[in-house]
């Protein structure tokens, strides 16, 4: 099989229980979306023309541009909780088959149609996602499984139609893929040493591991000649 998106989502706003804003999260299959490069920060919004960021403090940002997660994973949950998920379940743009999001290589590059994307950054599991969940000890639950799905940045910006392959395009000079950045993330010390070692992730997320890692009283490996993708 070809590796395809699926479907292609948008967000139907909702109130975010316990908080006085709306999420984004509730997203829902439409033709086609329509990406862009949004500013550089937390609460510059989505790359995604009329999606929304409820939460600004986590979200948003041109490495958090678009998400995409796999229909793979969804049937999986699907049968873990015995209930359907629709694609844009868990609040991704992009639901992809046929395509290992968290074997992707930090960095890489994905075309689609005439849209040229990056991959830059693992999902972190929010109070806002286990509130829509509605499953208790969802954060928990959801970072064992150890599968998170991928954020891209555009580097292209276009339409992307739902249906279009999802070609690789070149490969980085490196071997850290997402399901590690998501391991170092989730408190797994060795794949911490990894993702710092390769300078590969975005600075928010590289310093944040390197500072964790030197208050563990350990001085973080670097690989020569590199430095923290901006």
């Amino acid at each position: 099989m070809t590796p395809r998106v699926r479907s292609t989502n948008l967000a139907r706003p909702k109130p975010d229980p316990t908080t006085p804003r709306l999420t984004g999260i509730d997203k829902h299959p439409v033709p086609s979306i329509e990406v862009f490069e949004p500013g550089p920060n937390y609460g510059d919004g989505p790359g995604v023309v009329d999606d929304l960021v409820g939460d600004v403090r986590h979200h948003g940002g041109m490495h958090k541009a678009v998400y995409a997660f796999s229909r793979e994973e969804l049937d999986w949950w699907s049968d873990a909780l015995g209930r359907d998920l629709r694609d844009g379940a868990f609040g991704e743009n992009l639901t992809t088959e046929d395509f290992d999001l968290d074997a992707i290589l930090v960095n890489q590059r994905v075309r689609l149609g005439d849209v040229v994307l990056e991959a830059s950054i693992s999902r972190q599991p929010c109070a806002t996602f286990a509130r829509h969940m509605g499953v208790p000890g969802w954060v928990k639950r959801f970072a064992q499984h150890g599968r998170c799905g991928t954020y891209f940045r555009v580097v292209t910006p276009g339409t992307i139609h739902a249906g279009v392959a999802f070609e690789t395009v070149g490969r980085p000079s490196h071997d850290v893929d997402m399901a590690t950045v998501f391991a170092a993330e989730m408190g797994d010390q060795e794949a911490a040493r990894r993702v710092v070692a390769a300078e590969v992730i975005p600075a928010q997320w590289h310093d944040r591991l390197a500072q964790r890692l030197a208050g563990a009283g350990e001085a973080p490996r670097v690989t020569p000649g590199r430095s923290p993708s901006r």
